[in-house]
């Protein structure tokens, strides 16, 4: 008879998912698991079998801590900003994970979770608010929602990738501008949600150093 397994798997999972913030999801072995818990590799294949399906419930467990952010997020007076500010922080916060959940091919995960899936979700869960904030319809409160996201996904990859720039108050500041544009677009350009319409002007000299960096824009228009 085999000896008593003396960790429960979800003491594990809690293991093996702090191995992956420290060390990513390809630091992420039998024996770095085994360290972890300070034990032998044998517990963890007569609990789940194989690797694979340690992979499998991290990623689980990933995407639970990453549901505190979100609901955090849609808590705030205005839930689809505050859900966009909490993309950010979990990125910020939890890059591994984040990296995990939104920068590695799902196949071989056993979730099927993505970055796309993480945003059809969201957007299901915000288009309420923003079509009664903004007077808004479904089909716009989508786009409306889906061109903001990729902004803040954009901004979050920076962060995990060691490469933005911005503060949160900029990011704030950013995200502010990218909304009300979106929304004037909604409101005042015909065809624009249906992507009917019929393009854009060329883009003044004057626009081009707020295009390239809305940072720096902003501090000179301060002094």
């Amino acid at each position: 008879m085999a000896p008593k397994n003396k960790f429960t798997k979800e003491e594990m999972v809690a293991a093996a998912l702090q191995v992956v913030r420290t060390k990513g999801i390809d630091g992420l072995t039998a024996k770095t698991m085994a360290d972890a818990l300070g034990t032998s590799t044998q517990p963890i294949f007569t609990a789940f079998g194989s690797m694979d399906t340690v992979r499998q419930e991290v990623c689980a467990a990933a995407v639970r801590v990453y549901d505190r952010y979100t609901n955090a997020g849609l808590q705030e007076k205005i839930p689809f900003f505050g859900v966009g500010m909490q993309y950010i922080r979990f990125a910020r916060e939890e890059p591994e994970l984040y990296r995990l959940l939104f920068l590695t091919r799902a196949q071989g995960q056993g979730q099927g979770w993505s970055a796309m899936q993480s945003m059809k979700h969201l957007q299901t869960l915000v288009r309420p608010t923003l079509m009664e904030i903004y007077q808004i319809t479904e089909l716009e409160a989508d786009l409306y929602f889906c061109d903001l996201w990729f902004v803040v996904h954009s901004l979050s990859t920076l962060i995990v990738t060691g490469d933005c720039p911005y503060s949160d108050q900029e990011i704030g500041q950013i995200l502010t501008g990218v909304s009300i544009s979106i929304c004037k677009s909604i409101k005042e350009i015909t065809g624009f949600a249906a992507g009917t319409f019929g393009g854009f002007p060329p883009v003044l000299p004057e626009m081009q150093i707020h295009l390239c960096d809305p940072v720096s824009e902003r501090k000179n228009r301060r002094n």
